[in-house]
């Protein structure tokens, strides 16, 4: 049974973090991904280490399932070849700042001239248009821009990041499904469009709860740490050894919170925590008692018993022990391939299972250039412009040299 979206055809101009992330998924799904790279450097991430024999383990974890053609789009025959693939393309993406595409005469009203049907993405720190429209932008700007820096870390702190590329990955998503959305449209009616979204704009479509708040009563949302805004007990609390989250947000969890996981009784009739309001308003206290409590077992003797109560709660890992947790094995996700440069290497696996063929890591990330050549030939390109091409610094494959000595 063929992937979803075997023989889909997407050349990625994207770079780093959110174009990438949103490639991946689709190659997952069984697109062929042609990353089209400038040269020597490629994307950026290439250059973050960690790197085993000079490939960065960053940017292979993300670039899985794709190739790469190193083309310089500055030269007319670069770009001459980029149209050419373009104009057999289902879908591209790209995430120049706003207006480089244009000028590189590779954007979409230059494209779907030449392939009506295409159906073209761009992501970008603040979208296409706007006031800030020209700005270029970062994950940070993004996550300080959108608010979400600020209800983010301990109450009375600083302004904290969240932990990961937040507003990157949104966006990748967003964009992802945008593409999706319109593709099935495609199959449809046969129409392309162009489509585009923003880190701005991705991670604040995100803050829902925070909205309604704050249009349905005027509340701004504040850093709470691990606290939930509107129930309790939701929050991560210090143990002997270490932190466990707790979620006894409703009655009947609360009082299998209080009997059978804290053996404390009294709780149900204090009226500080007779109900959820009450709960919320002394929550300071509440955190204060349970920790008390708490502060008396292992972690791992909280979890069990919590488990044994079916009141959800976990311990607060390292990210060390989340991927040696024996259930992240069993759901398979770390997963080892052979990578030709770095050679044995692991990574994630994939989020979604399903019943029938759906994703699939087939293929290790390319070195930069891998497939110049091979891209080229698909063209019709003769061996001798091939070499000229090469030559004249129009295309470029980082080992060829070193493939050719040894041949």
């Amino acid at each position: 049974m063929a992937l979803p979206l075997e023989g889909v055809k997407v050349l990625d101009l994207s770079n780093i973090m959110a174009g990438p992330y949103c490639t991946m998924m689709l190659g997952d799904m069984g697109a062929e991904v042609l990353k089209v790279e400038a040269f020597p450097e490629g994307d950026g991430s290439r250059r973050f280490d960690p790197k085993v024999n000079g490939e960065s383990y960053c940017f292979a974890v993300l670039n899985r399932n794709k190739k790469s053609l190193a083309l310089n789009l500055k030269d007319p025959r670069g770009k001459d070849i980029f149209l050419r693939l373009a104009a057999k393309a289902d879908i591209i993406t790209e995430n120049f700042r706003p207006g480089v595409t244009r000028k590189l005469g590779i954007d979409y009203a230059t494209v779907s001239k030449l392939n009506p049907g295409v159906i073209y993405a761009s992501m970008s720190g603040f979208g296409q248009t706007g006031p800030y429209g020209k700005k270029g932008g970062f994950d940070i700007v993004a996550q300080g821009m959108s608010g979400i820096m600020m209800m983010t870390g301990e109450a009375g702190g600083r302004p904290a990041k969240v932990g990961i590329a937040m507003n990157d990955i949104a966006s990748g998503v967003t964009a992802l499904y945008g593409i999706l959305g319109a593709y099935i449209g495609k199959l449809r009616t046969g129409k392309g469009q162009y489509l585009e979204t923003s880190l701005l704009e991705a991670g604040l479509a995100w803050t829902h709860w925070e909205s309604g708040a704050f249009f349905g009563g005027g509340e701004l949302p504040t850093a709470t740490g691990t606290r939930h805004r509107r129930s309790t007990p939701y929050q991560a609390y210090k143990t002997q050894d270490g932190y466990v989250t707790v979620g006894a947000n409703n009655t009947k969890l609360w009082q299998n919170f209080c009997n059978r996981v804290c053996e404390k009784p009294g709780w149900l009739a204090d009226p500080r925590f007779a109900d959820l309001p009450s709960r919320l308003k002394n929550i300071d206290a509440l955190q204060d008692e349970i920790e008390a409590v708490f502060a008396t077992r292992p972690t791992a003797l909280w979890v069990e018993k919590l488990d044994a109560a079916e009141v959800p709660g976990g311990p607060v890992y390292t990210y060390e022990q989340i991927l040696a947790d024996p259930h992240i094995k069993a759901r398979d996700m770390v997963v080892e391939y052979d990578h030709p440069i770095i050679g044995r290497m692991k990574s994630l696996g994939l989020p979604i299972k399903s019943t029938g063929e759906l994703t699939s890591i087939r293929k290790p990330a390319p070195w930069l250039g891998q497939h110049s050549e091979e891209s080229l030939r698909g063209l019709g390109v003769s061996d001798a412009e091939i070499r000229t091409l090469f030559s004249e610094g129009v295309t470029y494959d980082r080992l060829r040299e070193k493939i050719a000595a040894q041949a």
